[in-house]
C-alpha cells in the first residue's frame, strides 16, 4: 500500500514496534493462510503475557525498554521474553483488568508504533500505528494521539466519538504543521503516514476507531454450547474494497482516474492502498506534491480538493457476558487468517481468567491482552 522500500533502523528504532515490516513482506508470500513459523509465533505469543507500555522491545543485547506511560496504573514489574523475532511480557494490572504484550518482528525496518494508557476516570485506551513510508507519522501519533484523546475527553462529556474524532483531527492537524515546517529541508516527510486502530475500554463500553485498513474483531460465545464466533468491529478503508472505491469516486466524479488497478491491486491515484490515513501530506495538498518529493509519490494530474482523508469511522458497543475478547491487528494478520480463524486461535489458546470476565486481546503482531476486572 505503498510502503515501498526499505530504510535502514532508526537509531532509537527499540522504540517502534515492528508490524508494518511484516505486511510489506507479504507480497512475496503465496497464500493468505498463515504459515507454520507465523502460526508457531503467533500461537506463543497468544500465551505470552506483558504489561501497559510504550515502547517495544530493545534490540537483543539492550537495556530493557522503559517503563509504560506514567499515567498508567500498569505494573512495570512483569517479566520478559525473547525467542528469535518474538518478544513478550507478561501479565500486569491496568485500570480494565489485566494487560499483556508480545510482538513478532519481520525485518529490520521498523516503521510502527503503540500505545497504552491506563488509569481513572478514563479507562484503557490502546493505539496501533501501522506506519509507512518512514516511521515519523506513527511516532508522532504515538506521542500525540492518545495525549490529545484524554485532554479531549477530560471534560464534563468523557469519551464520546466526537472526542476521540477531535483527537484524531488535532494530531492530523499538527502532524500537517510539522510537515509544512519542515518542507524546506525535508520534503520527504510529506509522504509519510500511518494507520491508526484506537481502541478504548470506558465504563464497560468498548469504542473503536480506525484509519485505513487494520482491523478489530470481536470473539463472543453464542448460544447454550458457547461457540465462538467472530464479529467485525471496524471498517477499513482499502482500495481493494469495492464500497471503499466507489465512496472515492462519488467524491471525486472529475476524476476517472481516482482509484486504479496497479499489478493487480486497486490503489488511490495507482499509488496507495488505504484511502485514509495520518499524514500522507502530498496526497491532501497539492502544495506538497512538486518534484521536491520523489518520483513515485507524484500525482500527474493536478487536485484542487484532498484525495485521501483522515476521517477516522468510529463505532461502539456495550460489553456483554457473551463477549469474550477483541483482536486489534494490521492488515498483516488478516491476509493470512480469516476473523473466524483468529478467533479461533484466541479462544482455544487463551490462560486461563477469572471468571466473569472478558478477555481483550489487543494483536498488530505486536499485541497487547486486557483481562477485564
Amino acid at each position: 500500500r505503498g510502503r515501498l522500500r526499505p530504510r535502514p533502523p532508526h537509531p532509537h528504532a527499540h522504540r517502534i514496534s515492528c508490524s508494518a515490516a511484516a505486511v510489506r513482506a507479504h507480497r512475496g508470500r503465496p497464500g493468505r493462510r498463515c504459515g507454520g513459523a507465523m502460526l508457531g509465533g503467533l500461537l506463543r505469543f497468544l500465551s505470552a503475557c506483558g504489561g501497559s507500555w510504550q515502547t517495544s522491545p530493545a534490540p537483543p543485547h539492550a537495556a530493557p525498554p522503559p517503563a509504560s506511560d506514567p499515567s498508567s496504573d500498569a505494573s512495570a514489574s512483569a517479566s520478559e521474553g525473547r525467542d528469535g523475532l518474538l518478544w513478550w511480557r507478561d501479565l500486569a494490572r491496568c485500570a480494565a483488568g489485566d494487560v499483556s504484550a508480545a510482538l513478532v518482528q519481520a525485518n529490520q525496518t521498523l516503521e510502527d508504533q503503540c500505545r497504552l494508557h491506563s488509569a481513572p476516570p478514563l479507562g484503557t485506551l490502546l493505539a496501533v500505528l501501522d506506519g509507512h513510508a518512514g516511521h515519523a507519522a506513527a511516532r508522532f501519533a504515538c506521542d500525540h494521539l492518545l495525549p490529545t484523546l484524554l485532554e479531549a475527553a477530560s471534560g464534563p462529556g468523557g469519551v464520546t466519538a466526537d472526542a476521540i474524532r477531535d483527537a484524531f483531527a488535532a494530531t492530523e492537524a499538527a502532524f500537517i504543521a510539522q510537515v509544512s515546517s519542515q518542507w524546506d529541508t525535508n520534503p520527504d516527510l510529506a509522504t509519510v503516514g500511518s494507520c491508526c486502530l484506537v481502541g478504548v475500554v470506558h465504563e464497560r463500553t468498548l469504542f473503536v476507531a480506525n484509519l485505513g485498513d487494520s482491523r478489530a474483531v470481536l470473539g463472543k460465545k453464542v448460544g447454550r454450547s458457547g461457540q465462538i464466533v467472530a464479529e467485525q468491529l471496524s471498517t477499513e478503508h482499502n482500495a481493494n474494497d469495492e464500497a471503499v472505491r466507489q465512496e472515492l469516486m462519488a467524491q471525486h466524479p472529475d476524476d476517472p482516474q481516482i482509484v486504479a488497478l496497479k499489478h493487480g491491486v486497486w490503489r488511490v491515484k495507482g499509488i496507495i492502498q488505504v484511502s485514509r490515513s495520518l499524514g500522507d501530506a502530498y496526497l491532501k495538498d497539492a502544495k506538497y506534491n512538486t518534484e521536491r518529493i520523489k518520483p513515485k509519490f507524484r500525482v500527474s494530474e493536478p487536485f484542487s480538493r484532498p484525495i485521501m482523508s483522515a476521517e477516522p469511522t468510529i463505532v461502539s458497543r456495550s460489553l456483554e457476558p457473551s463477549d469474550c475478547f477483541v483482536i486489534f491487528a494490521s492488515d498483516g494478520l488478516w491476509e493470512h487468517l480469516t476473523n473466524q480463524e483468529a478467533v479461533e486461535i484466541v479462544h482455544n489458546n487463551q490462560r486461563a481468567v477469572r471468571s466473569h470476565t472478558a478477555f481483550f486481546l489487543f494483536i498488530f503482531l505486536l499485541a497487547f491482552c486486557c483481562c477485564l476486572r
